[in-house]
């Protein structure tokens, strides 16, 4: 998700993306374990993401 798309989101929908990207994670990484993941720059795509998320989301519960 880019920066843009994140800002126009309720806090609501910000939560609920964060807990879909973290169960994202979770999957990419059984599949790295496991050798069946065929992009592993996703891992890192989807951590940012979801630090992408937290900061906007502070900055909304602290406006």
């Amino acid at each position: 998700m880019k920066k843009q798309e994140i800002k126009k989101l309720s806090k609501d929908q910000i939560i609920k993306s964060i807990d879909k990207f973290k169960k994202d994670l979770f999957n990419f990484r059984f599949q790295k374990m496991n050798s069946q993941i065929t992009n592993p720059a996703k891992i890192i795509e989807t951590k940012k993401t979801i630090a992408r998320l937290k900061t906007i989301l502070k900055g909304k519960l602290n406006a």
